[in-house]
């Protein structure tokens, strides 16, 4: 027997109404069923997740509350807790989605116009349009070659040819897709030369495809000038700035025993710095992420035009600067440490 009907556990979660705007959103990310299961398995861990929290770290701390506030307290940290970690396992799982989609759609753009090139052979060579579409499918054009084999079923059931394809370019968030479907579409309508009219389109996105290539080339100064600061320039700083403060403490403990030997009134005192070296390198590292992070992000609206695509240079940037902070930590400290011993 299923641990208490782990997929209508799962439904539940999700009101009526919007099933099937959420079944449409996973076909975006070639997700066919909506998973109910996983949703209750979720579900399941939150709770566990919830109750340990609960036992080990709140149940102590209330052990000395009153009955009455006992109870206050226990609700509420159960409903706000499941509530938090509800929020929390959406965000991942819809950054996880997005990212999925924005891919896909990626993968959609790199080999339209190739793709596009077969659909304009077929016509020349005689077919339709339907079926110029249909022959021009290829494993290696991927998504986009699913995404035609779905058009083909709905218009094998019954379903219009311009409106499976106007559903299929709709479907995407690519300016690219959708233009070159309704140019398409819009054609076959006023009985144009549809060959002449792809012809045309493929030329337009071969176009688009090398102006961002120069695009590219052109700003990959500014994109190794950002990331020399973050790998190099900024650890540096931090390093640089770490020896200082160690400098600063050598000399307030030399310092401080002297001056409260004499008789001067000063108004501050050389005992102790406010800033430890284990805070400092604390506060480095995490700033150091702040600005990994960030960087990626201009990067890639440097290079691709979007954030999304600099998901990837977020590990590199971080780890890259973190390791190279470490490093000049220790040489650094060593060098100072031989100047002023």
């Amino acid at each position: 027997m299923k641990i208490l009907f782990i997929q209508e556990f799962g439904k539940a979660f999700i009101p009526q109404k919007i099933r099937p705007h959420i079944r449409e959103y996973l076909l975006k990310a070639g997700i066919v069923k909506v998973p109910y299961k996983t949703i209750g398995i979720l579900f399941y861990l939150s709770v566990i997740l919830t109750l340990f929290a609960y036992f080990f770290i709140i149940y102590p701390a209330l052990a000395s509350q009153g009955v009455f506030g006992f109870f206050i307290y226990t609700f509420l940290f159960v409903a706000l807790a499941l509530l938090a970690i509800a929020t929390l396992v959406f965000v991942l799982i819809y950054t996880y989605l997005d990212l999925i989609i924005f891919n896909r759609t990626k993968k959609i753009e790199e080999v339209l116009d190739d793709y596009l090139g077969f659909v304009s052979e077929n016509i020349k060579g005689g077919m339709g349009l339907d079926r110029a579409l249909w022959e021009a499918v290829k494993p290696e054009f991927g998504v986009l070659a699913k995404e035609i084999q779905i058009v083909a079923k709905k218009v094998a059931t019954g379903e219009q040819f311009e409106q499976a394809l106007e559903e299929f370019s709709s479907k995407y968030d690519s300016p690219m897709t959708k233009r070159s479907f309704n140019l398409i579409t819009e054609g076959l309508g006023s009985g144009g030369e549809l060959a002449s009219i792809i012809d045309k389109i493929v030329d337009n996105i071969r176009e688009t495809k090398l102006l961002k290539q120069e695009i590219i080339a052109a700003n990959t100064t500014y994109v190794i000038f950002i990331a020399m600061i973050v790998i190099f320039i900024a650890p540096l700083l931090f390093a640089l700035s770490h020896q200082l403060l160690m400098i600063l403490m050598n000399f307030a403990s030399k310092m401080g025993p002297a001056l409260s030997r004499t008789s001067m009134n000063l108004s501050f005192s050389f005992d102790k710095l406010a800033v430890q070296p284990d805070d400092f390198i604390k506060f480095s590292k995490i700033t150091l992420g702040v600005i990994s992070l960030f960087s990626s992000m201009i990067v890639s609206l440097i290079n691709r035009g979007n954030i999304k695509s600099g998901i990837k240079y977020i590990p590199i940037f971080i780890g890259s600067s973190h390791i190279v902070y470490l490093l000049l930590l220790k040489v650094l400290s060593g060098v100072f440490g031989a100047l002023f011993a």
